[in-house]
């Protein structure tokens, strides 16, 4: 891929835009073609793909221009791509990704008519080790979900957060960015909006609602004094909460509550959907809750699905 001078500031990679370098900016220029931007621009406005992934495509779209400069995307370049990635100890699940991006980019290519064929379809992914999910026990949950001796309103905030992550399984990114609007406390459902800029309504259980009622009675006012906020979770600085800082928020609910594995947004996402099936639920509903556009991403947990059945047939079958 021949270099272009094409780059964006911070605030534009923030919003996932795409502009070109300001001067006197301290950010190297950019090596991506402007088919390459094209194609982000394109991710962005068609496809409604959120910042962090776009970000993703263009750390992956520009080490892959580095690499292959200046030779045309093909069969050949990838393989020779994915054998420096190899040698760079990259995990497969890692270099999976970088293939993605790369079909995804070559199927723009063809479709606008840049190239003909698809040189990256004949590529194959990277074989994966099948890692099943992790997750909390309920007794952990219990443990985590406790209210701590000190009732502050940052205390109520976080508690109503970990609630409401355990009780309706939203991206850290959802419930970060969750609109006070977007909760029904009569029907006990929150409207998010998720990947792709789609809107979905997820069912929130009554000890869930209980925790956010009491934070948006005794913390939330507090914590915006008489500033306006459109955010449900806010800062005391009046701003809506960040992912950065609700990692290190539920990092230190962990380990306060005892719980040996680190404890992330998204082991509490693993633990909704382990724990909803363990209890009956069907795949199609935890694929609808979670906001799966495909069902093959819940079926990681088709595991939890055999382990019942078993349970099942040995409880009722008469030649158990």
């Amino acid at each position: 891929m021949p270099k272009a001078g094409a780059s964006s500031s911070r605030k534009n990679r923030e919003r996932g835009g795409l502009s070109p370098s300001r001067a006197g900016s301290s950010r190297a220029p950019s090596p991506l073609t402007k088919e390459a931007l094209s194609f982000l621009q394109f991710c962005r406005l068609e496809k409604g793909l959120s910042p962090n992934t776009l970000d993703a495509y263009r750390r992956d779209l520009e080490r892959f221009s580095v690499f292959a400069q200046p030779s045309p995307i093909s069969p050949e370049t990838v393989r020779g791509y994915l054998d420096s990635l190899y040698a760079a100890k990259l995990s497969s699940r890692s270099i999976a990704r970088h293939l993605t991006t790369l079909r995804n980019f070559s199927a723009f290519l063809e479709r606008e008519g840049l190239i003909s064929g698809d040189p990256v379809g004949s590529v194959p992914l990277p074989r994966q080790a099948r890692r099943l999910p992790k997750r909390l026990s309920e007794n952990e949950v219990d443990a985590l979900l406790a209210p701590v001796a000190e009732q502050t309103q940052e205390s109520l905030r976080d508690r109503a957060m970990l609630h409401l992550a355990y009780a309706s399984g939203l991206r850290v990114s959802e419930l970060c960015r969750a609109e006070l609007r977007g909760l029904d406390l009569e029907r006990g459902l929150i409207r998010v909006l998720g990947k792709g800029n789609k809107q979905r309504l997820v069912p929130v259980g009554r000890e869930a609602l209980a925790a956010v009622e009491e934070y948006l009675r005794d913390g939330r006012g507090k914590l915006l004094g008489a500033r306006p906020s459109a955010f449900l979770f806010v800062t005391a600085r009046g701003g809506p909460m960040t992912r950065q800082r609700f990692w290190q928020i539920i990092a230190a609910r962990g380990k306060a509550a005892g719980i040996a594995q680190p404890l992330t947004p998204h082991l509490m996402r693993h633990t909704f959907a382990t724990h909803l099936l363990e209890h009956g639920a069907d795949l199609r509903s935890v694929q609808t809750m979670l906001g799966h556009a495909d069902i093959s991403t819940t079926q990681i947990y088709t595991h939890v699905l055999q382990s019942r059945l078993r349970q099942t047939v040995e409880a009722h079958h008469p030649r158990a």
